[in-house]
């Protein structure tokens, strides 16, 4: 879309807001400072004019404020990036306008959307600051509770068979892997019974993994398995292979706090949203008269609870699996596919989770 700006830069830093409308400033004004008939002019907030209309280092700004990191040495480059873009955007703004689209009713629709959206978020974001961040004693408290996230974090070898099936033959499916006496016997049963199935394999971190589930990887041993049913039929799950890579306390601590703030602050605003509708007068009309409230309250299960354990499909970056533990900031995963196993693991596996 037009309206959305991006800019790729390294996240190798992090410019405060003020220091980057300093530097933007001054690099965009760069050009001019060798001209001693250029000393004595305003300085001036324009950083291009596109026919009427000016585009300003302001805006520039913002723009370069969304993003999370930005090295200060690749300031200059990303601010010129910006003003092309917002140029180009600038450009096609007043041809919308020329031929009324912002008149046009699906626009009209989606800027409102947009307005209420941002005023929202605005309000959240107030309310939820007050949350109060939580005390050293907290985050140790947090971190002797999961070991498994810590002091005893494993990085995971996982290799995945997700077989496509009826509710009715998943019993079936689950004996067959707990009689198999080795991982390619039950393959080939799946192979001699026209079960469709996918295999995948990738490397996964504990704090990769749903949290849910975190517990339960690190009570595997390597080579054992987990079957899980699906709505499309079932999951197996092998831990190929593990190692351990634990994380001390200090190193954990900056990500446990941010974890810890951050529940705080839905929770500030789940209970703020409670009290919104207790003291509103709340009506549901038409076809949402039935059945509206219970549909409020009652909330569809969490990702954890209604899908599989994991999934390992390597097209999925590692950040991208549903988690809700702290990321520490460790040496980067490799989560591409992994080596297969030996197979007497896998013969080991087939019957550890029987």
């Amino acid at each position: 879309m037009i309206s959305r700006l991006d800019v790729s830069v390294h996240k190798t830093g992090r410019l405060g807001a003020a220091s980057m409308a300093v530097m933007i400033a001054a690099t965009l004004g760069a050009a001019g400072c060798g001209d001693t008939k250029d000393k004595d002019k305003p300085a001036t907030q324009t950083a291009a004019k596109v026919n009427k209309e000016e585009i300003t280092v302001h805006q520039i700004n913002f723009v370069l404020q969304q993003q999370r990191g930005l090295a200060p040495e690749q300031a200059a480059s990303a601010s010129k990036q910006v003003l092309e873009r917002l140029i180009d955007q600038e450009l096609a703004l007043q041809k919308a306008q020329d031929q009324k689209l912002d008149r046009d009713p699906r626009v009209v629709q989606q800027l409102e959307a947009s307005r209420r959206d941002i005023v929202a978020r605005a309000y959240v974001e107030k309310i939820s600051a007050g949350a109060p961040k939580p005390s050293p004693a907290e985050i140790k408290t947090y971190y002797d509770a999961h070991p498994a996230l810590f002091k005893e974090r494993r990085v995971y070898n996982l290799q995945e068979l997700a077989i496509q099936a009826t509710p009715s033959q998943v019993p079936e499916l689950r004996a067959k892997l707990a009689a198999a006496k080795d991982l390619p016997d039950f393959v080939n049963y799946l192979k001699t019974n026209d079960f469709k199935y996918g295999a995948n394999q990738a490397v996964r971190a504990a704090e990769q993994l749903p949290l849910a589930s975190v517990d339960t990887f690190a009570q595997m041993k390597d080579g054992q398995t987990i079957f899980t049913a699906t709505p499309t039929g079932a999951q197996v799950v092998i831990v190929a292979g593990s190692r351990s890579q634990p994380v001390d306390e200090a190193r954990a601590t900056p990500a446990i706090e941010q974890f810890l703030w951050n529940e705080r602050k839905r929770k500030v605003v789940e209970d703020d949203m409670k009290a919104l509708r207790g003291a509103s007068k709340l009506q549901y009309v038409g076809e949402y008269a039935k059945g509206g409230a219970k549909e409020v309250t009652s909330p569809p299960p969490a990702a954890s609870e209604a899908s599989p354990l994991t999934s390992i499909a390597p097209a999925m970056p590692a950040g991208s699996i549903p988690s809700a533990a702290p990321n520490v900031e460790v040496e980067p995963i490799n989560t591409g596919p992994a080596s297969s196993p030996a197979s007497g693991t896998l013969e080991k596996g087939i019957k550890g989770f029987k």
